[in-house]
């Protein structure tokens, strides 16, 4: 005899806990099914736990460059990666322990900790029970990819949900993948004193941004100490934890690395590979996401998914957006959508990298009439006067609209600043109402006015194809 609720929601993360409390509020039964840890990965291994180790490897590095401020600290800046984890598990306790709190508080709401299958379109078994709804939300998240390399499981690796673990801090780290993980935890892992090798096998480092973000990051790295080695194809894994090789190519050649720790950081596939989906008939695509329409339903009727399974967001703030969407189809006026959403996202090296809407390289390819303006960090007051001006200020603009197609921020507050950007593309405001501020000095976002008051028009590949015609003709 199965147990009845009026909604299964199958993943305790981000979208997850905030819609069984929403549910629970209407007073409908909702099991909240969890087979690890509640909060999901931002809680327990990714935002939450790495934040709290990014601040404290720019303390260390703060610490070492006081005297470039006329601070002196005598004798030798160490960590102590143990009590860096203790005070990174005290982080992520009270988080995951008051989420806990607020969902066993609450009426209506079972928590369920245990593996979920897909028995039926309505039913789910979990720990031994069978339960059954007419509403059910799949919300399982992705884990750590791990590539098919040759000796790699027997190295002892560590992937992003295991690194935070860490007490020990290795004295070379190899870091495979140069993406927004890769990069943060080799910055990470430098300013705690580990020598650092950061393996990337496209051509540039964040290869989804734009030439100039990716060649900037790597400026940045590179002038902390770091080892950076792009279009390197890893090869071959050997020995373990404590004395590991790296074979990899790279320009043409083969070359090895020799290190104690290696870090995958190569991305994240979905869990939807064990939730038995075809006994509910859930499709998956080629890469295992599930495929949602524009409010998230499946082509199920009555089963959604929420979160970083669906493959419409990789973050916790579209996870919770996907929850609110929900809430409003579900119990508001359902007007939201995913149609609405612009793309915001940071990457968290220091200085960090903040980015809206479209980049240069997107809207290029869409040909496009767009102005475009670009001013370097030190040309900013603040961010002379802390000493930090690497990076850059990018705005991309509609021609005929005059709105805001996308933002760039490299530099101090630059994960800040670009949400002002993301306010006034969400309004719809034209780039004058910005260009016409006043803003307060010294802060990195007075530069925006001036930013945009340098608009110029963006040379198309159409433009630069006349030109290159109107050359050879002359």
């Amino acid at each position: 005899m199965s147990e009845r609720y009026d909604a299964i929601i199958i993943g305790a993360g981000q979208a997850g806990p905030p819609l069984a409390l929403r549910l629970a509020g209407q007073g409908l039964t909702t099991a909240l099914i969890e087979r690890r840890q509640v909060g999901g990965s931002c809680v327990n291994f990714g935002c939450t736990p790495t934040k709290a180790m990014v601040a404290s490897a720019r303390a260390a590095w703060a610490a070492r460059r006081a005297g470039e401020l006329g601070v002196r600290i005598g004798g030798s800046i160490d960590v102590d990666l143990a009590a860096v984890k203790a005070r990174t598990d005290a982080i992520v306790a009270s988080s995951r322990d008051g989420l806990r709190e607020a969902l066993s508080s609450q009426d209506h709401i079972a928590l369920i900790e245990a593996h979920a299958r897909f028995t039926g379109t309505r039913t789910v078994s979990a720990g031994g029970r069978e339960l059954s709804a007419p509403r059910i939300f799949i919300n399982t998240g992705t884990r750590s990819a791990v590539p098919p390399i040759p000796g790699l499981e027997a190295s002892g690796y560590w992937t992003p949900s295991s690194v935070s673990r860490a007490e020990t801090l290795p004295e070379h780290l190899i870091v495979l993948g140069g993406g927004a993980t890769g990069v943060e935890y080799a910055q990470m892992f430098g300013r705690f004193g580990s020598r650092v090798t950061l393996i990337e096998r496209h051509a540039r480092l964040l290869p989804g941004e734009d030439s100039d973000v990716s060649a900037a990051v790597q400026r940045i790295l590179e002038s902390e100490g770091i080892d950076v080695q792009v279009g390197a194809e890893a090869k071959q894994v050997q020995g373990s934890a404590g004395d590991i090789a790296l074979r990899f190519s790279a320009g043409g050649s083969e070359q090895t690395v020799q290190g104690d720790r290696l870090l995958l950081a190569l991305g994240r596939r979905p869990n939807s590979d064990d939730l038995d989906l075809e006994a509910a008939g859930v499709a998956v695509d080629a890469d295992g996401h599930i495929p949602v329409d524009e409010i998230l339903r499946t082509g199920v009727d009555g089963i959604w998914a929420l979160g970083d399974v669906n493959g419409k967001g990789a973050f916790t703030h579209t996870a919770y957006d996907d929850y609110r969407i929900v809430a409003d189809q579900l119990f508001g006026e359902g007007r939201r959508s995913l149609d609405d959403r612009i793309h915001a996202a940071a990457v968290y090296i220091d200085p960090p990298l903040g980015r809206v809407g479209l980049d240069e390289t997107q809207i290029r390819a869409a040909s496009r009439g767009t102005l475009l303006a670009k001013m370097p960090m030190s040309a900013v007051s603040r961010a002379t006067e802390r000493g930090e001006t690497e990076g850059f200020m990018k705005v991309l603009v509609d021609e005929q609209s005059s709105r805001i197609l996308g933002a760039t921020v490299l530099g101090i507050g630059g994960d800040e600043v670009v949400q002002a950007l993301l306010i006034a593309m969400a309004a719809g405001a034209p780039y004058q109402l910005i260009r016409d501020l006043t803003g307060i000095h010294p802060t990195v976002s007075e530069l925006l006015p001036s930013l945009f008051a340098s608009l110029e028009r963006m040379e198309s590949p159409v433009d630069a194809q006349a030109g290159e015609a109107a050359r050879q003709q002359g």
